[in-house]
């Protein structure tokens, strides 16, 4: 066995957060670890990293107890985290972001040319295609993420955890994460793997960990368990409607953008939202989904096109003016673009909202606590304390926060960036009931997705976007998966 952890038990302050977990990882084998957001999983995987002490319990490594305090001890011990949230240093390069501290040279001299072609070998041996001196702050979110996983193998570790890997990547790079995967484990590295993702955990899994509220419920062999299960031992019930009913959205336009473009980014999109609709948006990553949103949003601009609201056209250059129209975004990154995460649960909703809750000079207390309870209750956020930091929430808690910052404008059209990315199933469920009774009140969502069966459970058309265009439009009963995936390497 290469690794086991027997009985780990971890309190922050007088909450219990890890229950006496048990878990083992083999040779050559990739152990997925399920749960519920605030599970326990990272918590447990940071016991392991060194980040986090753990209170009781052991820890062995091919049979021999060790002790783990720091991360440098934990990589000593050739053992790799790539966490989910991306921590590289913008400014510098692909090469000196994965050699980071352990730049080759002598003394403080550093052979860069030595460093560069390091990385160039290690990055054609992953078949990832980037410069070893690109900026990594220049770069997609997709290949920094595979810039992560390619720092993780350079310390050649017989462990390495991933955490949400393929959270920020599309088809193209999950194919090439699981080549890379399959190499590792033919080398006998132990893989732990977290994912929310379904439909990847069966193609890749040898065995399956469940744990629920910091317990340990049950290891399965994959090929011995299957989704419904796994969905009942994580959640603790039953979920068979995880996409709710709704009704069919109205003739009434709401929205409609002509002739959008905006150099190479994208060029003559053009669609309309109708009044309780939900407009799915896919393709791949790169393909112009987030610019197009971005523009009519007023985040950037754009060289030409209209918009069209509430049937008389309007001009977007900043995004108060899409504010002040009744138009809102919760973009992609929560964590960075949705909160202030040090900042407590309430004051995190009114964000937006303070003008409308201030007096002559101060602040209405009163007001603005009613607001918060009304929030939380009405998009059912589990915390104890509207001052909670929103950092200690789970990811599901989070994306609520940042959908009940925006739900006090009263916005009519609300764009959800990749509404439930790193949520586990559970979480979904209640964003995808939200969402469903946001529209029923006569509002509307356009939806962007990586996650084909979201946008095909939640969506009443789909537009499918390639390189830039628009290559296909979809209406509910025309969803098909196969479909879907033509269109959206149609122009590439």
């Amino acid at each position: 066995m290469l690794l086991e952890m027997r009985d780990i038990r971890k309190s922050f302050h007088t909450v219990s957060v890890l229950h006496g977990i048990n878990f083992r990882l083999r040779e050559g084998s990739v152990h997925v670890l399920m749960g519920e957001n605030g599970a326990g999983k990272s918590t447990l995987m940071k016991i392991l990293a060194g980040i986090y002490k753990c209170d009781g319990g052991s820890i062995y490594l091919k049979g021999q107890l060790v002790e783990i305090n720091a991360p440098k001890q934990s990589q000593g011990f050739g053992i790799s985290m790539i966490h989910q949230e991306l921590s590289p240093i913008p400014e510098m390069t692909v090469a000196e972001n994965i050699f980071l501290g352990r730049e080759p040279g002598v003394g403080v001299l550093v052979d860069y040319n030595k460093m560069y072609q390091m990385t160039e070998e290690l990055l054609e041996s992953l078949n990832v295609k980037v410069s070893p001196k690109a900026i990594i702050g220049k770069l997609k979110v997709a290949d920094q993420q595979l810039i992560e996983i390619a720092k993780a193998i350079s310390l050649n570790a017989d462990i390495i955890v991933m955490d949400e890997p393929t959270s920020a990547i599309a088809d193209k790079e999950v194919e090439l994460l699981f080549s890379i995967i399959d190499n590792l484990k033919k080398q006998g590295k132990g893989i732990i793997y977290i994912s929310h993702k379904m439909e990847e955990i069966f193609q890749i899994a040898d065995e399956i960990t469940v744990l629920r509220d910091g317990s340990y419920i049950n290891t399965w062999f994959a090929k011995d368990i299957d989704q419904g299960v796994l969905i009942r031992n994580m959640v603790g019930r039953e979920l068979s409607d995880i996409y709710p009913p709704r009704k069919a959205c109205t003739a009434e336009t709401l929205l409609e953008i002509k002739n959008f473009s905006s150099g190479k980014l994208f060029h003559n999109i053009g669609f309309e939202v109708k009044r309780g609709e939900i407009l799915g948006i896919s393709g791949l990553v790169g393909a112009g989904r987030t610019e197009v949103m971005h523009a009519l949003f007023g985040l950037t601009s754009k060289d030409s096109g209209t918009i069209r609201f509430k049937d008389k056209e309007i001009h977007i250059k900043k995004p108060q003016d899409a504010i002040k129209q009744g138009i809102a975004y919760v973009t992609e990154d929560r964590k960075t673009e949705g909160l202030v995460l040090e900042m407590g649960v309430g004051p995190n909703i009114t964000l937006s909202s303070l003008k409308t809750l201030s007096g002559a000079v101060f602040l209405k207390l009163l007001q603005e606590k009613k607001e918060i309870e009304k929030q939380i209750a009405a998009l059912r956020i589990k915390v104890h304390s509207p001052n909670l930091s929103a950092r200690k929430l789970s990811g599901g808690n989070q994306q609520k926060v940042v959908l009940a910052k925006w739900m006090m404008k009263n916005p009519e059209l609300l764009i959800l960036d990749e509404p439930t990315r790193g949520i586990d199933v559970g979480a979904k469920s209640e964003i995808y009931k939200l969402m469903a009774e946001y529209v029923e009140a006569g509002n509307s969502i356009i939806m962007i997705s990586s996650e084909m069966p979201e946008l095909m459970g939640m969506a009443d058309r789909i537009v499918v976007l390639s390189n830039g265009s628009i290559s296909g439009t979809l209406d509910r009963n025309e969803f098909a998966q196969e479909d879907i995936m033509k269109m959206s390497v149609q122009n590439l």
